[in-house]
């Protein structure tokens, strides 16, 4: 299992990306290519190399934050991240991992490896984990701002495929993203989405769900477009900063008079879970559905244990073959 890393993407590459693939070699029996500056590489990975499971591929150019991504993969041919992709395109690789620029890796992603036949619009799909073992998928979270009703009965059937092979779950649940329960509730999109949705066979469609219900686990799969989607991730993680920030910022209060620290506080209070559930480097990154090949999308401010994390389930990725699964459910 062979596990191609965008080693110059994100605000803390190379130097996070380096360590996280190698804790990731350690711990997960992993084989990673690291893809980036070779002389860089070689200088930061140093005798990691003399072991086996780390590799470097070279690749001279980086796509920045900033860049508009169509340019950027044109003009940048061998960046690291269309160099990353087409090991995974020439089956080299199982999957592609990366911190950098979203946009340019979705769009990367479209034009090296294709979308799979049956799929109009791939998604970007988040697992959310604050109040359960196993977590709700929320899709499309940014990849599409504008859909239709028919793209997000296609997400479903892609959040049915992953949660299946992923978690394990035989029948999951669907919900749709609403401003309320009743049918005749929410926009357009999301009335029309409803009653396709309703009639869709292979979907276990449980109806709508509202934004308080969805970390309640009301349903296992949650579709929407990824305009709303996105603002929906974004707020989870800045209310879960907020919550780490506030402990972190007690712990040192009360490490005065008994040498806590934040996440000692949390363990001692019982609430050690929680704060791994709600911490976005525990989860690794979002994932790519809908292409041809196993795509991980990580935060942007991604360190070694993100890294480490997105790497063990790109690696899981590729042994339940979710590009295929999904492959085979959309021909069907």
């Amino acid at each position: 299992m062979i596990v191609a890393v965008d080693a110059a993407g994100g605000d803390y590459a190379p130097h996070e990306i380096v360590k996280g693939a190698v804790k990731a070699v350690h711990e997960y029996e992993v084989e990673v290519v690291l893809v980036g500056r070779k002389d860089v590489l070689h200088v930061l990975a140093g005798k990691h190399l003399r072991k086996p499971g780390l590799h470097i591929v070279d690749a001279s150019q980086t796509i920045e934050s900033h860049e508009s991504p169509i340019k950027a993969i044109r003009s940048k041919p061998d960046s690291s991240i269309v160099v990353g992709l087409n090991l995974v395109k020439e089956g080299k690789a199982a999957a592609f991992v990366s911190a950098g620029n979203t946009g340019a890796v979705l769009a990367a992603s479209l034009l090296n490896l294709g979308k799979i036949e049956g799929v109009e619009r791939p998604a970007i799909v988040c697992m959310l984990a604050m109040t359960t073992s196993t977590p709700v998928l929320l899709l499309d979270v940014g990849a599409n701002v504008d859909c239709r009703p028919h793209h997000l009965v296609q997400f479903a059937r892609m959040g049915v495929v992953f949660s299946k092979k992923l978690h394990g779950i035989i029948e999951p649940r669907v919900g749709l993203l609403s401003n309320g329960t009743e049918e005749s509730k929410g926009t357009k999109l999301v009335q029309e989405t409803y009653a396709l949705l309703k009639k869709a066979d292979g979907i276990n469609f449980v109806g709508s769900v509202e934004g308080h219900d969805v970390l309640k686990v009301v349903a296992d799969v949650v579709v929407t477009d990824g305009f709303t989607g996105n603002i929906v991730i974004k707020t989870i993680e800045g209310m879960s900063d907020t919550f780490m920030r506030s402990m972190i910022q007690l712990g040192s209060i009360v490490s005065n008079v008994a040498h806590f620290r934040g996440r000692d506080l949390l363990r001692d209070l019982g609430m050690g879970s929680l704060a791994s559930q709600i911490d976005y480097q525990e989860h690794g990154g979002a994932y790519l559905l809908g292409v041809n090949g196993n795509v991980i999308i990580a935060h942007g401010r991604s360190q070694s244990k993100t890294i480490k994390n997105a790497i063990g389930i790109a690696r899981h990725m590729g042994q339940q073959e979710i590009a295929r699964a999904i492959k085979e459910a959309m021909n069907e």
